[in-house]
């Protein structure tokens, strides 16, 4: 029976929540790799035991990693990571010419040079649905495979996070690798978490003594009425008196539905994105209260721990794009105990 923990290296580490995923499956996380300095500083106040390199992983030698931490070539259980995936995303591949040309699409191959280096037992990738459809997944497809990979006949897996115990709707595209053999899969739950089982039992924003909780807000007058007037528990901006719309929202009535649109409790909340707490950039209005939902509210939704810091030196944005960018504790969680039962397998066989 395996008596050590299995080791994991977390590559484009954010602000860390696949390690919080990883660790809470009962992975010791040895190393974090991460470009932004914020997200890196962010990372470190939580994870002050993993090795942190705040450096651009396309320069970042896998082989210097691998000394620091007294790695061999086949040794790490886990490389996981989730290459910034702006570039894939549905608002930019609209514009196929902007999709094509962005650096950051690439950066999936950094991510295989570090596999192809290091040749870990399992592999985790994780990115938007977009990847999927674009050549490079193929590409990474066939190199996993020349490298001894065994990996599932649907390659690149889309899932609902809310369906892997995260209260929001999130389309997320999952790759699974394995020298030895299929990886499980994950199963999904029978009943989903919601907005009420998440975040209805805080304290009032100012009031708490959390300082993502109490974040202060200025809102316009005419914002603030908007907000007072959207219908409770799941209202739409649609429910508006038209004197409350915005001109392009009378041009084109259809489009960004979900904009100054409240959360509903006994639902899912949205895909919690960077604007999480602007009105103006999607349903991110409380439920109940006429305020949008504080940087806490979002951490939780995104299954981050009640304590996990989140740094606030450069402001409220800088925050919620930390927490909009960071992949969803739980759904990671769910995903990486089939990987620790795989590998505890390999041992105990």
């Amino acid at each position: 029976m395996r008596k050590t923990k299995c080791t994991a290296i977390d590559l484009f580490c954010g602000a860390g929540g696949l390690t919080v995923g990883l660790k809470k499956a009962g992975f010791q996380v040895l190393a974090g790799v991460e470009y932004n300095p914020l997200a890196a500083e962010t990372y470190k106040i939580n994870h002050r035991l993993t090795k942190v390199y705040v450096d651009d992983i396309s320069v970042l030698s896998p082989n210097q990693v691998m000394r620091d931490l007294n790695l061999k070539r086949g040794s790490l259980d886990l490389l996981a990571g989730c290459p910034p995936c702006q570039g894939f995303s549905t608002h930019r591949t609209r514009n196929k010419a902007i999709s094509k040309s962005d650096k950051r699409n690439d950066l999936v191959f950094e991510f295989i040079r570090y596999v192809e280096a290091m040749l870990p037992k399992t592999v985790m990738l994780e990115n938007v649905p977009g990847l999927a459809k674009d050549w490079r997944a193929k590409e990474l497809q066939n190199r996993l495979r020349d490298l001894g990979y065994h990996i599932d006949e649907n390659f690149a897996q889309v899932k609902d996070a809310a369906d892997y115990g995260v209260p929001q709707r999130r389309k997320r595209l999952l790759i699974k690798a394995s020298r030895f053999g299929i990886i499980p899969d994950a199963k999904p739950i029978k009943k989903r978490k919601t907005v009420a089982n998440t975040i209805s039992g805080l304290p009032k924003p100012g009031e708490s003594g959390d300082p993502l909780h109490d974040f202060p807000t200025n809102r316009s007058a005419r914002v603030q009425a908007i907000i007072s007037l959207v219908p409770k528990n799941g209202g739409s901006r649609a429910d508006l008196p038209k004197v409350y719309w915005l001109a392009c929202h009378i041009k084109r009535p259809e489009s960004y539905r979900d904009v100054y649109g409240r959360m509903a409790w006994g639902d899912v909340a949205p895909t919690i994105t960077s604007g999480c707490t602007n009105p103006s950039k999607g349903r991110f209005i409380h439920p109940d209260e006429n305020r949008a939902i504080t940087l806490r509210e979002a951490a939780l939704l995104q299954t981050f721990p009640k304590n996990y810091k989140f740094s606030t030196s450069r402001g409220k944005e800088a925050v919620a794009l930390m927490i909009g960018n960071a992949l969803p504790p739980e759904f990671i969680r769910r995903q990486a105990v089939e990987y620790e039962g795989h590998l505890r397998g390999l041992t105990n066989g």
